[in-house]
């Protein structure tokens, strides 16, 4: 492998990394409704597990409420029991034809949970971060030891790869930051 590709590879990877902590982030509450709530709910239908945004319409019309309008109406039994069993703190009610679940007030002690949850996300990421730096710099040395490259470019291009390193962190505790004051605005 390349120079050039081990870069190329090494930006890939840091935005990854930084668009999985947005992912992340926005599963974790923050006192209002959102659908990602309900992304790692999967629901068992024709013999297999779905999504629960692929078996029927998943909003949130209002700050406090979700509804999912599945498709087969037969499923909502099935889908209350997968929302149950996922223990997110949210109860389903059914008229039917419809599941809505209320989205209930934050208590003090649920924001500073989930604070912290984000915070161990952040720093999941950034050993993730970490690691690909590692990883990289591995096989630019590989490629040092090949007689690929000189030490010059071995040097130059481990501070490329810190550079990008140390954007992602920083990126991260951007949107920690962001997350935190989400979580505890009132």
């Amino acid at each position: 492998m390349s120079k050039d590709l081990l870069m190329k590879e090494c930006k890939e990877k840091m935005e990854k990394t930084i668009e999985a902590t947005k992912h992340k982030f926005a599963g974790i509450r923050a006192g209002r409704a959102s659908v990602a709530m309900l992304d790692g709910i999967k629901v068992e239908q024709y013999g297999s597990l779905m999504p629960l945004n692929q078996i029927g319409t998943v909003s949130a019309p209002e700050a406090r409420l979700l509804v999912i309008d599945p498709w087969d109406k037969s499923v909502i039994p099935v889908i209350e029991k997968a929302i149950m069993s996922a223990n997110i703190g949210l109860t389903p009610n059914n008229d039917g034809r419809v599941i809505r679940l209320m989205v209930p007030e934050l208590t003090a002690d649920r924001r500073k949970e989930y604070v912290k949850l984000a915070k161990k996300e952040a720093e999941e990421s950034k050993v993730g971060a970490r690691n690909i730096r590692k990883d990289i710099n591995n096989g630019l040395r590989r490629l040092q030891k090949a007689e690929e490259l000189t030490d010059d470019e071995l040097k130059a291009a481990e501070e490329e790869v810190q550079k990008l390193t140390d954007k992602t962190i920083k990126e991260i505790d951007n949107l920690l930051t962001l997350k935190e004051k989400e979580i505890t605005t009132v």
